[in-house]
């Protein structure tokens, strides 16, 4: 168990982290500990070695039936959490894992657990030994693995969360929690969460603010600070965790989150209200979706459509690609859920964190910077053809439109229209209809793409600027490692000059820009990009109501002014201070 910190019960602190989801909650601490994987070892007889093989393939089973209910079952943010499940079932047919500990049970006759174990943290050790800061986070998805099996080898049932005391709820606290881990919370009516580490851009935190959990993370040692049962009040949107409060705190604390949810409650009002600004201009907010059924949460909150269909997580975990068919009927289902509304879908966007099974044998030393997104689609022509026949099948049943992924020339822009008229020559020949006149449009994602803008603005009929990627490869900082997150800065002058760079040359061009990544969805920056010009944002659903409330009380002809001052800064300092008096 984590070691627990001994001192009177009345001190209180207060400890700073990343904040990530926003709100507040009040609660006790429950600590997650893993603890559960320093097993016992011991060795078994010769005939009992079959018994501790059956006993860890029993476990498998068992685990991946249980990942298989979370996949299905699961409706909010079931796209976020489709990536950790997809992410664990691979693992869970990983020979260097499974065949290794069976290897370990035959050759040492020792249990399953332990054996498991064992190869885990050769595993961990192997990770650790890798240069690319992603692939060594990626040890935690093993281990979090190894504990589900773990758990189910020693009959220990899946999570079980305490009881509400004294009409508080439950804080949970942990080194990391996975996004399947959050899902769970939330059905079991926990209030927040805290971790030692993670980042604003990380998968968890993605899920957290989609469910509206609110959280900080990168705490750095709060497992070892905080004990069990511990009073905490969580402040997702300050970063601030204090802990055993006295009642004037808690007292204040009481008033400012029913404030917020009362907030909440009143945002429902403007659900049908056009987004329109107090100057009169027309600002248009849509959805961000992973999963055809994510387009009722489009609907719900009345979006004016998709800005960003992620089509990979149709691709992800599982052995063969989805076919033709199978693709344009998951296409049409959203353009017929949204009869009017532009659907923007995007072509696969694979690599780096997200991968297909069988990927790792391209060898990357760097998947962030290797052969991913658009460059894997032209490398791959049959299967980016087909994709591009399954669209293009789909056009006449709504308002498609076509992006392309982390476009850093104009020759990919040539090629992938190639192979589009190509796919409309075979439809042609085939006699299948389809709309004839789709946009196509592209993202910015690199800085490459950012200073070409207004060579791209030439070929394509629409941008996309994704904040996440774009923020990520301007400052060289990995989104995904906890040891430079802190660093990860979305107002970075650098990162805002090549924001404003692109939304400006969109304007100029004629060519309609829109930003689809995280900045889109935080209220903080929806000033900030009106006043540079933005016009057009993409967002989870969940933020919609937020930002479209935050339009409503804008004047972009008095935004466009104090940006304009604003651009002039580089001192970061001074940039933060000004953006934060918008």
């Amino acid at each position: 168990m984590p070691q627990t910190v001994a001192r009177p019960e009345s001190v209180s602190f207060a400890l700073h982290g990343l904040p990530v989801s926003h709100g507040i909650a009040i609660g006790y601490a429950h600590l997650i500990s893993h603890a559960l994987l320093e097993v016992h070892h011991y060795v078994v007889s010769p005939k009992a070695t079959a018994k501790e093989l059956t006993r860890l393939d029993d476990a498998i089973a068992a685990v991946g039936a249980e990942l298989d209910v979370l996949r299905h079952t699961q409706s909010a943010a079931a796209s976020e959490v489709a990536v950790f499940v997809d992410l664990q079932r691979m693992l869970l047919q990983d020979p260097l894992l499974i065949e290794e500990a069976r290897e370990h049970i035959r050759t040492r006759r020792c249990n399953a657990e332990w054996a498991l174990v064992q190869q885990m943290e050769v595993l961990v050790e192997q990770f650790d030994a890798i240069e690319d800061a992603y692939l060594r986070e990626r040890k935690a998805d093993v281990v979090q693995l190894v504990e589900r099996l773990v758990k189910n080898l020693l009959g220990h049932p899946g999570y079980v969360p305490p009881k509400q005391r004294d009409g508080f709820a439950t804080i949970v606290v942990a080194h990391d929690l996975s996004p399947s881990d959050t899902i769970h919370f939330k059905d079991a009516k926990i209030a927040g969460f805290v971790t030692d580490i993670g980042g604003a851009t990380s998968h968890t935190a993605i899920v957290a603010r989609s469910l509206a959990i609110p959280a900080v993370v990168g705490l750095q040692h709060v497992r070892h600070t905080v004990n069990d049962g511990d009073v905490l009040i969580v402040d997702g949107t300050r970063g601030v965790v204090i802990v055993a409060p006295d009642e004037r705190v808690l007292e204040e604390y009481r008033i400012r989150q029913g404030q917020l949810e009362l907030e909440r409650s009143k945002l429902k009002r403007i659900t049908g209200a056009t987004a329109r600004t107090l100057d009169t201009e027309r600002v248009f907010i849509k959805g961000n979706i992973e999963l055809p059924r994510d387009a009722q949460g489009v609907r719900e909150v009345e979006a004016d459509g998709v800005g960003l269909f992620r089509t990979e997580f149709l691709f992800m975990g599982r052995d063969e690609l989805p076919d033709e068919d199978e693709q344009f009927e998951a296409y049409r289902s959203v353009l017929k859920a949204l009869p009017g509304k532009p659907v923007t879908i995007r072509t696969l966007d694979i690599g780096a964190d997200k991968a297909l099974r069988g990927m790792e044998v391209l060898g990357d030393q760097n998947p962030a910077l290797g052969l991913r997104a658009i460059r894997y689609c032209l490398a791959e022509p049959r299967m980016f053809l087909t994709q591009l026949r399954a669209l293009l099948r789909a056009s006449q049943f709504g308002q498609l439109q076509i992006m392309l992924p982390m476009l850093a020339t104009l020759d990919e822009i040539t090629q992938s229209l190639a192979m589009l008229e190509r796919a409309k020559a075979e439809l042609r020949a085939e006699k299948v209809k389809f709309a004839d006149g789709v946009p196509v449009g592209g993202m910015i994602e690199i800085p490459a793409a950012a200073l070409s803008v207004g060579l791209f603005a030439r070929k394509l009929d629409f941008l996309s600027i994704g904040t996440n990627d774009l923020i990520q490869y301007t400052l060289a900082i990995d989104r995904t490692d906890a040891a430079v997150s802190h660093l990860y800065d979305p107002w970075h002058p650098a990162v805002l000059l090549l924001i404003h760079r692109t939304i400006q040359t969109g304007l100029r061009t004629g060519v309609p820009v829109s930003v689809c990544g995280e900045m889109a969805g935080d209220v903080a920056n929806t000033r900030l990009l009106l006043g540079m010009g933005l016009r057009d944002f993409s967002m989870h659903p969940a933020q919609i109501l937020e930002v479209k409330q935050e339009i409503l009380r804008a004047h972009t002809g008095e935004l466009a002014v104090k940006v304009g001052k604003l651009m002039k800064l580089d001192e970061p300092d001074k940039v933060r201070e000004a953006i934060q008096r918008l």
